[in-house]
This record gives C-alpha cells, sequence and structure tokens, in this order.
C-alpha cells in the first residue's frame, strides 16, 4: 500500500504510533545548540510524548483543557504538542513576538489552564511575563543554549525535563474522533481583538492525506523549521505534513545562526515569506552585482554553474518544493529566482480553513498567482468575485463568538474569506484585492490597494509596502527600505525611485495612478504595533499615522517624501 492511501482518514497522533513502531531509529527531529546537534528519532519522541502526556494528566488537567504553548520553534515545541494530542487537551498556540495586552487577552479568553513556556531571548520573556496569570501551571522547555536564553528554573513551576524524566510512559493508543477539538489558534488580526479560531480532528486528517499525495513527501525528504509554528501555514506544511510523510524537521538556533542552519541541512522542502525571500536577494546582490550576475547568467557555458553556485550559498541547492506564503510575492521576485534555477511557489489558505487553499506546485505553476485549489476543499468563487472555501478543514467556529463565526459564513456553509479573486480558464487563481480595502478617492472611484502593492514590490529597494488614499486626489504608496537601500544617496534614490513610479503608473488607471512615495523611516514591527505577528500591515494604523505626509505628497510636485524624526 502506498504512503498517501495508508495515511488517508488518519490522525496526527495514530502517525505518531505508526513511525515509532515502523521506522523507530529514524531521526525525527534535530536541534542545534552551541554548533552541535541533538538528534530525537521517532521512538524517543514516542517515548517523551508519553510520559509527558502521564505528567499532564498528574497535574490534574482533564480532557479537553486548554494549554498554551510559548515558544520559539524547538524540538519540544513539537513534543509538547503531541503530548497534549495524546492527553486529550487542546493546545493554543502563541506568538513570541505579540504584545503582552494580546498575550494576556488570548490566554484569559482561551480558559487556559497551564501554558509551555521555552526558548525565548531574555528580553522577550522579561515583558510578556506579567501577562502569564499565576493561576497557570507552567511548564519550562529548559532549552540552554550560548544564542539563546532560556527561561530559568525559578520562574516556572515545572521544567519539561523533570515531568518526563519522573514519569512512566502512557499506555495504549487513542484515537480522537473527528469532531474532537484539537487546537484553538488564535488569529494576529490587523484590527480589534485575536479571534480563537478552534480546529478539530478532522481538518489534519483531511490534509495529511492530500498533502502527501499532491508534493509526493516521504520520509526522504528534510525541512527547516523557522516561521512561527504558532502559524497555521507552518502548522500545516511542517508539522502536519512531517508527522504524515515521516519527513524529518531540522530547527535553527537563533535568528544569527539561520543562514549557516540552513546550509547545514540543505532542505528538500523550504516554506518562508516574501520579505525573506528580499533579504536572500539582498544578500546575493551585495556580493555579485545585478549587472555582473546577468552577464554570467547570459553566458550558456557559465549559466548552470553560477546559478548552481548561488543555490549552495543560499543552501537551496537540494530544494525541490519551494514555498512562499502569508503575503503577496512579486512576479518579478519570482522571475528573478527563476533564473537561478528556483522556482518559489505561492501559497493562499487562512486559518480559518487551516491554510488549505491554493497553491503552486509541479505541474501546476504560473507567476503572479497562487496555484491551483487542493484537492476536495470546495473553493469557487461568489458572483462578486469573492473567494470562498467548503471543506472538512473548515473551522468549527470561532470560540465563544456565534455571532462572528455566523458573519463570516454564507447561507450555503461557505467561508467568506473577504479576498477577491480571478481564476482563469486553466483554475489557476490570482488574488486581486480585498472587499474591505477597496477605498474611494476623492473622485469617488474604488481603488484595490493589492495589485498596485504588488506591482509597485517589484522595486528591489522597497521591502514593505501600504497603499492610502481615502478621499485623497490620488493613492500614496507608504514603503520602508530594505537595508541595502538605507544607506543611499537621497538625490539619487529620490530620481531612482521617480523613474520607478512614472513606470509603473503607464500600467495602471488614471485613478490607480500613484501621487508618490513616503518613505517610513520608523520601523515596521510587531513591536511598533503596524504589523501583525506574522508581518500583516495594519492599513487602517498605517493610514492613521501616515495621512497627513501622503496628502502633503498629494499637493505637491514631488514623486517622492521622506518621514523626518
Amino acid at each position: 500500500m502506498q504512503l498517501k492511501d495508508f495515511v488517508k482518514g488518519k490522525s496526527p497522533i495514530e502517525m505518531l504510533y505508526h513511525w515509532a513502531e515502523q521506522t523507530p531509529d529514524a531521526i525525527y527531529l534535530r536541534q542545534p545548540v552551541d554548533g552541535q546537534w541533538l538528534q530525537y528519532s521517532w521512538a524517543n519522541i514516542d517515548d517523551q510524548v508519553r510520559r509527558l502526556a502521564s505528567a499532564l494528566k498528574s497535574l490534574g488537567l482533564e480532557q479537553g483543557d486548554k494549554v498554551a504553548i510559548l515558544s520559539k520553534n524547538c524540538a519540544e515545541w513539537i513534543i509538547s504538542d503531541l503530548a497534549l494530542q495524546l492527553s486529550g487537551l487542546v493546545s493554543v498556540p502563541l506568538y513570541v513576538d505579540q504584545t503582552p495586552e494580546s498575550l494576556a487577552y488570548v490566554l484569559e479568553h482561551s480558559e487556559a489552564k497551564a501554558i509551555f513556556v521555552g526558548k525565548l531571548d531574555e528580553p522577550v520573556w522579561q515583558r510578556l511575563r506579567p501577562s502569564i496569570a499565576k493561576t497557570l501551571i507552567t511548564i519550562g522547555f529548559s532549552y540552554h543554549g550560548s544564542d539563546c536564553d532560556f527561561v530559568r528554573t525559578q520562574d516556572v513551576q515545572h521544567q519539561l525535563p523533570d515531568l518526563v524524566a519522573t514519569h512512566q510512559p502512557m499506555t495504549g493508543k487513542p484515537i480522537p474522533d473527528d469532531e474532537d477539538v484539537w487546537t484553538i489558534i488564535y488569529t494576529s488580526g490587523t484590527t480589534g481583538n485575536p479571534k480563537g479560531v478552534v480546529h478539530c480532528y478532522r481538518a489534519p486528517r483531511h490534509v495529511g492525506h492530500h498533502a502527501v499525495a499532491v508534493f509526493n513527501l516521504s520520509a526522504r525528504d528534510r525541512s527547516l523549521s523557522f516561521l512561527p509554528l504558532a502559524h497555521v501555514a507552518e502548522r500545516l506544511l511542517l508539522a502536519n505534513s512531517s508527522l504524515y510523510s515521516g519527513m524529518q524537521i531540522n530547527f535553527t538556533q537563533s535568528l544569527k545562526t539561520f543562514q549557516h542552519d540552513l546550509c547545514a541541512v540543505r532542505p528538500t522542502i523550504f516554506f518562508s515569506v516574501p520579505r525573506l525571500w528580499k533579504k536572500f536577494q539582498d544578500n546575493i546582490l551585495a556580493r555579485i552585482p545585478q549587472s555582473r550576475l546577468d552577464t554570467l547568467l547570459a553566458i550558456p557555458l557559465l549559466r548552470s554553474l553560477v546559478a548552481r553556485k548561488v543555490r549552495k550559498a543560499l543552501g537551496l541547492d537540494q530544494a525541490r518544493m519551494i514555498v512562499s506564503g502569508a503575503a503577496a510575492l512579486s512576479p518579478a521576485l519570482q522571475e528573478w529566482y527563476a533564473r537561478i534555477g528556483l522556482q518559489i511557489s505561492e501559497g493562499y489558505g487562512m486559518t480559518e480553513n487551516f491554510a488549505y487553499g491554493f497553491i503552486g506546485r509541479p505541474g501546476a505553476f504560473r507567476p503572479g498567482t497562487v496555484g491551483k485549489a487542493m484537492p476536495e476543499n470546495g473553493a469557487k468563487l461568489s458572483a462578486e468575485g469573492e473567494i470562498l472555501f467548503k471543506s472538512p478543514t473548515l473551522m468549527q467556529g470561532y470560540y465563544k463568538e456565534p455571532e462572528k463565526t455566523q458573519e463570516t459564513l454564507d447561507a450555503e456553509g461557505y467561508y467568506r474569506t473577504g479576498d477577491l479573486g480571478q481564476l482563469d480558464s486553466d483554475g489557476f487563481l490570482r488574488i486581486t484585492g480585498r472587499i474591505k480595502e477597496l477605498f474611494k478617492t476623492e473622485k469617488g472611484e474604488y481603488v484595490a490597494p493589492s495589485p498596485i502593492e504588488a506591482k509597485l514590490s517589484a522595486f528591489k529597494g522597497f521591502e514593505q509596502i501600504c497603499l492610502i488614499g481615502s478621499g485623497m486626489p490620488q493613492p500614496v504608496a507608504i514603503v520602508t527600505l530594505t537595508e541595502a537601500y538605507r544607506p543611499n544617496n537621497e538625490d539619487d534614490l529620490r530620481q531612482t525611485i521617480t523613474d520607478f513610479v512614472e513606470q509603473t503608473n503607464r500600467q495602471l488607471l488614471n485613478h490607480e495612478k500613484i501621487a508618490g512615495v513616503v518613505i517610513a523611516t520608523r520601523d515596521w514591527s510587531p513591536d511598533s504595533g503596524l504589523v501583525t505577528p506574522t508581518l500583516k500591515v495594519k492599513r487602517n494604523l498605517i493610514e492613521a499615522q501616515y495621512s497627513e505626509l501622503a496628502e502633503q505628497l498629494n499637493r505637491s510636485q514631488a514623486h517622492v517624501l521622506w518621514e523626518r524624526a
């Protein structure tokens, strides 16, 4: 029986039982610590998971209780998550860079009884620690390493290694029902409080089978996990898919060691975000100027050699599947990477449908689109062009918010994404904007920001882009610059950007043409509150902060305006 057929209908925890029995000595997780790789076999993971599950029961936690996980990605994150599944507990993954207020809200709203904390930088832990109520059971990961601080023993009531060492493994092979609650993933909303998206076990069961089949995943694959496991995409593409395929997961020690770790792992499966692809490009061009790279790639005898060396320098010379998600990827950036032999597919989904939407893949790839629909996800467009989904991966609802749940469903039970799209004759989806992001200029005509932002992202120096313009004569792009462009001479950069704006405007309708670009000098990070933990721009806050500069630009003859401190 082929793997894709065997895994059909299985829950994630059943797949742990399978691999622990069939390939007990195979390495599942690899964790770098001070230059050494700690390796965890399937048998070792199974043993730790069973012991931790016993410990959780001994602490008084009962089936259905909510347990939060606050940590950077690491082996203990996966072990804790699996122990919660074995115990019949519900995981509540948390972002390490969320605000203290958001953390306090999520812990209270989810009714969490316990929290795992670990692999946190010291400043982060000190900032978030007061938000954790003293009534919660706290369990530390005891993660050690000179490059990353860890939660001290005195900060928590229990340490994971101690709990594992002092409890006998839980016996048996419990199997959850389809409608048992598996996890509550809080969306990092761009407005208001986060909403708790409740997923049952039918979601990972449905996705696991199709992911193995569509992407031909197997135990021969290896991945590098560094995007937050609290994000649904990382949970789907790596954590969940690894259990169904046997794929090895490698972690990074820290941001400083990321590139070294990537080159050491040389993953076959790699998932990232547009911001990182921009940084990779900047790093390459810092070594080889674009003109020099163009010359080398134009020489037939050198083209493949140069491209191979660049891929190896990135650590992606063995990658067979590369996916970008969480934000739109510029077609120009896709084409740039294609020239060095890296096909970056885009994926599209949301927390509410367990990120099971559209994705580019071998045989279904087209730049500028997010690929074709995954099997049996019930995707369609409404008469107005809104993207809708209805499948077993759809959420049970928003936790304790039935009214908001009903607001997101149409009369037939389809989830309304709020995104606008176009399907071509071959089934490829192009995202054209968000219904709520449409704004009207003073001319009374509507503008969809996303397609214009996608065109502007072709400029290598723009790192983050947000188009605003409600009630203004013309839209204005608020941007941050990449590190490579920040030291540039302002006059030279002004002319370069002006030329680019004029070139871009020739591709736009009159009411879409941008008045120009405001260059933001303040940091757009989760700490600033201007982006979410997943780096989605909070458009309403950007507009409130920069509308005066945007109006000033509209009144001037210039195409570029710098924010001054």
